[in-house]
């Protein structure tokens, strides 16, 4: 079997980056204009203020996506954007992205990590919980209309 791999961004993914994230976001939820406007603008919103998006490839395979975006706060990024193709759940895929932004945050000397979800994504908050993120406050008005859950993970 191939190895399963976690990749950097590349130009050519920009269209995979957008469409591993409306597939998962149409199976779960509805597609917010937040969403299409990084999903359609990764380098504008992600990669050229210091951002990363990361790729689980299989072989040549791109089986999912996951991006380290930064917020208005200095040194607090956000995990967002993960996906996974339904066919690759449940393997690990998630858990090695997760993994990968965690070492980029703290090769990065980021303060903490922040994630926006919600409560019926059990998997995903079962697995942030297992690297250490706790449930904070969530802000009244935060960029999704779909999230009733925050977690966040202190690097230092």
């Amino acid at each position: 079997m191939t190895k399963l791999e976690i990749i950097n961004f590349k130009n050519e993914y920009s269209k995979l980056f957008y469409d591993l994230n409306i597939e998962w976001l149409n199976e779960f939820f509805l597609v917010e204009d937040y969403d299409k406007k990084i999903l359609l603008n990764p380098h504008k919103y992600i990669i050229n203020k210091g951002g990363s998006i990361f790729f689980a490839r299989i072989g040549r395979k791109i089986i999912g996506v996951v991006a380290l975006m930064p917020t208005h706060e200095p040194d607090v990024y956000e995990l967002t954007k993960m996906g996974v193709k339904k066919s690759s759940r449940n393997k690990g895929v998630g858990k090695l992205l997760l993994k990968k932004c965690i070492e980029q945050a703290k090769q990065n000397k980021l303060k903490k990590i922040i994630i926006y979800s919600n409560r019926k994504l059990e998997n995903a908050i079962y697995l942030y919980k297992s690297f250490g993120f706790i449930e904070v406050e969530l802000e009244k008005k935060s960029n999704y209309q779909r999230a009733d859950i925050k977690l966040e993970l202190l690097l230092q």
